[in-house]
């Protein structure tokens, strides 16, 4: 798989990617520290792409999030400026649409956890577990919502080591007290609409063999 032309093409996209933000990042500790889930990320991506048959579509939804992940790193999450690159295209603020006060990068990152990683995680299940029907789906969206949870602890946990800036940017909680739970419950909605999405597109592919076949 990783001998495919888009996939070679993607990651050299992203290689290039990553080496231009890390050319001068507004934090380098808060770099350094985000950047431990790049690394994990990718190894473990190649590892497991070993044994398990990834479909290339998998491949790219992991390589995206990463991406993602590493512009956060870049500006750090909270700082990241969106807002000033869409009004820059011409386009009107998107936090003034939302009525936002915060930057709400953090959040979209999060969703595209749930979005981008639920069909490698039920891949790779169905491939090492024999998972099929519900459990195919059940599994990795828990597996969505306990690492979740977990990478929450870690930034509190991060937060309470490092202290200071360095653990309020990596943290990056910008006043609010709810934030830890609404990163979860976006990782989850951004899972389940892929669900949904999925079974969707499955049930027409169904119905058009069946009329096919009459």
């Amino acid at each position: 798989m990783w001998q495919a032309p888009e996939i070679r093409a993607v990651i050299v996209i992203f290689g290039l990617l990553w080496l231009g933000l890390a050319w001068s990042p507004i934090d380098r500790e808060t770099w350094l520290l985000e950047n431990i889930l790049v690394v994990l990320g990718f190894t473990t991506l190649w590892a497991l792409s070993r044994k398990t048959p990834f479909s290339k579509s998998a491949i790219l939804s992991v390589l995206l999030f990463l991406s993602l992940h590493t512009i956060g790193a870049h500006f750090t999450y909270s700082m990241v400026p969106y807002d000033e690159a869409w009004i820059s295209l011409g386009g009107d603020s998107i936090n003034q649409w939302m009525d936002a006060q915060r930057n709400h990068y953090d959040r979209l990152v999060h969703f595209a956890y749930g979005a981008l990683l639920m069909m490698p995680l039920r891949e790779l299940m169905v491939h090492r577990s024999q998972v099929s029907g519900f459990w195919s789906w059940f599994l990795p969206f828990n597996v969505i919502l306990s690492t979740s949870a977990c990478y929450e602890v870690i930034e509190w946990g991060a937060a309470e080591i490092f202290g200071g800036e360095l653990g309020t940017a990596f943290l990056g909680m910008q006043g609010d007290e709810w934030d830890a739970q609404r990163d979860m419950a976006l990782a989850a909605l951004g899972a389940a609409l892929v669900i949904c999405l999925q079974m969707v597109k499955d049930w027409r592919s169904t119905s058009e063999r069946s009329t096919m076949d009459n």
